[in-house]
């Protein structure tokens, strides 16, 4: 069956088509995984290697990925569900297909290895422009640029053949077979100069000098992705201070946020931000910086374990004070969204020494051994209601009434019987 390539256009005769994603799950325990049967197909109606969606899926899902280009088996470490993956496919497909201006996936993508760049041209419109390198597929891209991509690698390739033919004096007459040469370098123009050939106009002039910061921005990106965990988690901290020493951290919620992800350290932002946010009056600060954590933690545990790892730090630094008040604390990270009923108690299952000592951890846990209760009886009287909702539902019954000639629904209580009943022989009836 065909969708929309776009599937937010809803045109029933939209020109652009690629088949539905087909995901089928192999495998048992830590040995599952999830191969995308027809990602061949997909991927040609993209006009993209099949590669790179497979990688972003592998991206996107913090999980590995596996590539049989000879049996066209395109694999993601995992069990996943088509339709999550069909979801993940919209994101990709906005990401590196779809036009910036027009919409349409008329694309085609231009790596230029030297400058860590990827352009990107829309056949259908004419716009010519850069990809966003912040994503980590990019880094893929760039090593893996696609096979039908003929532009800067080929060119450099033939520059260097020319170089090495006038090196050994080929302009004389014994290599001067002209079928063989290319155009002069002059006509033939630098591959830096060819992406702005068409247009002079003062608006294309500017989106030039943007697009060129966008490429120095790129190279320092791509850079940074190469870097080890804790040199980006630095890089992240860093980040952050300065955002609060000049006094702008109150706004830079989103700026914070696409940072991390830009580094690909979201998970762990509650713990940096936790650090720099919060002191003896975390009380008040988690109302202030409550945007700034939701975004993090919103539908994410592990950055919710983060936070909770963050708090057992900030308990260390600021004992005397926080200490005795940790029950209350929890409650109101718990009455703010940020940490999760199950992740509040899975964290008061187990003593941990990750981020404080043993003794401190277990004085920890004891303090906040009043709301855990709480938020557990919580959760037992909700099942409870629930049960005897049930109950309720199968205790009723349905009675005739003559004089109102309508049915009526009464709920009624079953009786308990005195003694046991005495086995009723069902033929004597």
């Amino acid at each position: 069956m065909s969708i929309n390539v776009n599937r937010s256009v809803l045109d029933q005769f939209y020109r652009y088509k690629m088949p539905r994603l087909i995901a089928k799950v192999e495998g048992k325990g830590n040995g599952i995984k999830t191969v995308i049967v027809n990602m061949v197909d997909v991927a040609k109606a993209l006009n993209r290697p099949p590669t790179y969606p497979t990688k972003f899926f592998g991206c996107e899902l913090g999980a590995q990925t596996q590539f049989d280009v000879k049996n066209d088996r395109y694999i993601v470490n995992g069990s996943h569900e088509a339709n999550k993956l069909q979801d993940m496919l919209d994101g990709f497909i906005r990401k590196f297909v779809l036009c910036p201006e027009c919409d349409n996936p008329e694309t085609d993508l231009h790596i230029n290895p030297k400058k860590q760049t990827i352009g990107n041209s829309c056949k259908a419109c004419g716009y010519r422009g850069m990809l966003d390198t912040r994503h980590k597929l990019c880094t893929f891209i760039l090593k893996n640029p696609p096979e039908n991509e003929s532009g800067s690698v080929k060119k450099e390739k033939e520059k260097k053949n020319r170089k090495k033919d006038k090196e050994n004096g080929s302009s004389g007459g014994e290599a001067g077979n002209h079928n063989d040469i290319d155009a002069p370098d002059a006509v033939d123009g630098d591959d830096d100069d060819e992406d702005w050939a068409e247009e002079t106009t003062e608006e294309a002039q500017r989106r030039r000098m943007e697009e060129i910061s966008e490429h120095a921005k790129g190279l320092t990106l791509t850079e940074d992705l190469e870097k080890s965990l804790e040199e980006r988690v630095n890089i992240f901290y860093n980040f952050v201070k300065q955002k609060k020493d000049c006094g702008s951290i109150d706004s830079a919620d989103k700026e914070i946020l696409a940072e991390a992800e830009r580094l690909d350290v979201k998970a762990m932002g509650p713990l940096i931000l936790s650090e720099l946010l919060f002191d003896e009056n975390i009380r008040e600060q988690i109302k202030k910086y409550k945007r700034h954590f939701l975004r993090f933690c919103h539908n994410n545990k592990k950055a919710q374990k983060y936070l909770l790892g963050g708090f057992e730090c900030l308990v260390k630094l600021h004992q005397s004070q926080l200490l005795p008040r940790v029950s209350v604390i929890l409650k109101d990270l718990y009455d703010a969204d940020l940490v999760e009923e199950d992740i509040i108690l899975a964290w008061a299952e187990k003593v941990s020494k990750k981020y404080v000592s043993k003794d401190l951890a277990k004085e920890i846990h004891a303090k906040a051994e009043p709301f855990v209760k709480w938020l557990k009886e919580a959760e037992e009287e909700s099942e409870g209601s629930e049960e005897e909702a049930e109950d309720d539902k199968d205790n009723v019954e349905v009675v005739y009434s003559s004089s109102a000639r309508e049915l009526k629904m009464e709920t009624t209580k079953p009786e308990k019987p005195d003694h046991e009943e005495e086995d009723i022989d069902i033929d004597a009836i």
